[in-house]
């Protein structure tokens, strides 16, 4: 152990030892906690006896002193210690080389984190949420995600590896460093990329290699930058995975598409190197022809057929087909089937082809047209019902339909429907065929002769005996003896007599004679008055029996005629 050298003839006075005592103090204090130099006085097996110029020496493993081998020390080198206390319990000073040189570390980091300069470090550990690192003494830890750019699976080669770091953040008074190796990887990056892209061109075709496949597309590698080929520009025929025809590995001629000078991405194709197969499309594909082709994809609005490598068109849901309406394309055509279309529009500036389906098959309503002409009488199903009326099932998967007003020729549609329902055969007959607006107009009451047609036969002032067939709040429906025509007698045509102009005083089925009043073939209409038939009885017997002013009543010149009329019935029977 060192010893201070005291003169035998020092005697200080005992404020002189105390002020030496404190002085004594106070140094020791100040170097703990500190970095000192000390010299290497002594080596002990795995130790180093070091001297710092306390009345004590300190210990400390050679192994501390070793970076990367073995320690080469002797007896007499310098070096510098960390010392944490002057003195321990064996009266020893405690030194540590191995945080000497973490302080060390922090002062130089912490200048170079100030410059934002990089540093040098290794991975020498795993942790929870990353990896810890020696930054030539100073632990600093680095997050999972500051790794690479891509996700590493395995950190195996990285480890133990002298490596560049970029310190994102210190905390001396905590211990804390976080670094990140990723930063340095894409600074390097981008100086790279800049270089290569500042040589390639627009238009420039090379050769990559396949680096990664995804849905949409693959990254291809220019040698130091990925350039994306979507899968758009794999082919001029439709590609439903890159994989159809790419491997990771391959090596493939592309062309450069386009540069964005901002972002540095490149944008590839391959089909730009094969010919346009939309070139003079509209001589190959002219409107009306027939041609062959594979369905490639199906839709909800259609289904997508390939007409040759790179030239597709859409057959729309509608243009399907000519009788199946509202139904999913699958249920017509399937994935892969080959089928004949026909071409309907060519947009060549679009890239665009609009096919039929049902064109190539015979037109149901034109067909149905041939067989069953205008005025000819078919049957089927009713296969809906609706409030316009009623939708019958025909030949060759067509519907024909029967308005309201074709149903019956004297009752109202909208109650005469009431008497048909869903799936009951009835007959009509054809009034209409319109094949481009696919409609077939039919009609049930032209089955048998409009009873209009009768009304010819009856003119105004004649009298014609009726059958009450509906009693009504407003006046009384008849029909004429005969059963061909119905009329309807208003309240006030009813009687002459205010009194009598009631509508209950009659039933269904009584007999009543009524004057023709009008007979209106144009409005379908025949209209009887019972008032003005009583006029003209009035008047008639006036004119035969005498008037009032003979001194008769009114009632004796009505009696008269009525008599009159009733020997003339019983003479007509005795004939009969």
């Amino acid at each position: 152990m060192a010893e201070t050298a005291v003169s035998k003839d020092f005697n200080p006075s005992r404020d002189e030892f105390a002020a030496l005592l404190a002085e004594s103090l106070a140094k020791e204090d100040l170097f703990e906690g500190s970095v000192v130099k000390g010299k290497i006085v002594g080596i002990e097996k795995d130790l180093a006896v070091i001297d710092v110029g306390l009345k004590t020496e300190g210990r400390v493993a050679l192994r501390e002193f070793s970076v990367g081998g073995k320690a080469d020390l002797k007896i007499g080198d310098e070096v510098e210690v960390y010392l944490e206390r002057v003195e321990n319990a064996l009266g020893e000073a405690v030194l540590s080389r191995d945080k000497a040189r973490r302080e060390e570390s922090w002062t130089r980091l912490e200048k170079m984190f100030e410059k934002n300069e990089k540093v040098s470090g290794v991975i020498f550990n795993k942790v929870k949420g990353g990896f810890t690192v020696d930054l030539d003494g100073a632990v600093a830890f680095l997050p999972g995600s500051q790794v690479d750019i891509r996700p590493v699976r395995d950190i195996g080669p990285l480890m133990h590896q002298p490596q560049s770091f970029q310190i994102l953040k210190m905390d001396r008074r905590r211990g804390n460093i976080v670094v990140s190796r990723r930063s340095v990887l894409e600074e390097t990056r981008a100086e790279q990329r800049a270089d290569i892209v500042a040589r390639l061109e627009e238009g420039q075709v090379i050769d990559g290699l396949v680096k990664n496949i995804t849905d949409y597309g693959a990254f291809i590698d220019l040698g130091g930058i990925d350039g994306l080929l979507h899968v758009t520009d794999m082919a001029w025929r439709r590609v439903n995975h890159p994989s159809e025809i790419l491997n990771v590995g391959d090596t493939v001629k592309v062309q450069i598409i386009r540069i964005n000078p901002e972002t540095q991405r490149i944008s590839l194709g391959m089909k730009q190197l094969q010919a346009d197969p939309w070139q003079s499309i509209e001589a190959k594909y002219p409107v009306g022809a027939r041609v062959k082709g594979t369905v490639t994809n199906i839709a909800d609005y259609g289904a997508f057929v390939e007409l040759e490598p790179g030239v597709e068109g859409l057959i729309h849901v509608s243009e399907m087909s000519w009788t199946k309406k509202n139904i999913h394309p699958g249920k017509i055509v399937s994935t892969s089937q080959q089928v004949e279309v026909q071409v309907l529009e060519v947009d060549a500036n679009k890239r665009r082809i609009s096919l039929g389906l049902k064109q190539t098959q015979d037109n149901p309503w034109e067909s149905f047209l041939a067989v069953h002409p205008k005025g000819s009488e078919v049957e089927g199903p009713i296969r809906n019902i609706t409030e316009f009326g009623l939708f019958i099932g025909l030949d060759g998967g067509v519907d024909g339909m029967v308005h309201l007003s074709d149903l019956d020729w004297s009752k109202p549609g909208d109650e005469v429907i009431k008497d048909y329902k869903k799936g009951d055969n009835v007959k009509a007959v054809v009034l209409d065929v319109d094949s481009a607006k696919e409609r077939i107009s039919l009609g049930i009451k032209q089955l048998g002769g409009d009873p209009i047609d009768n009304l010819s036969k009856y003119k105004k002032g004649d009298t014609v005996t009726c059958n009450v067939i509906a009693v009504q709040e407003n006046g009384i429906e008849v029909k004429t003896a005969d059963g061909e025509l119905t009329a309807f007698i208003k309240r006030s045509d009813l009687s002459r007599d205010r009194s009598e102009q009631r509508p209950e005083r009659f039933n269904v089925g009584d007999k009543v004679d009524a004057f023709v009043t009008s007979a209106d073939k144009a409005a379908r209409r025949l209209s009887l008055s019972i008032k003005a038939l009583e006029i003209a009885e009035e008047k008639q017997a006036v004119a035969q029996y005498g008037s009032s002013d003979s001194g008769a009543s009114l009632g004796d010149i009505f009696k008269a005629a009525i008599r009159k009329r009733e020997n003339e019935d019983g003479e007509e029977e005795k004939k009969e």
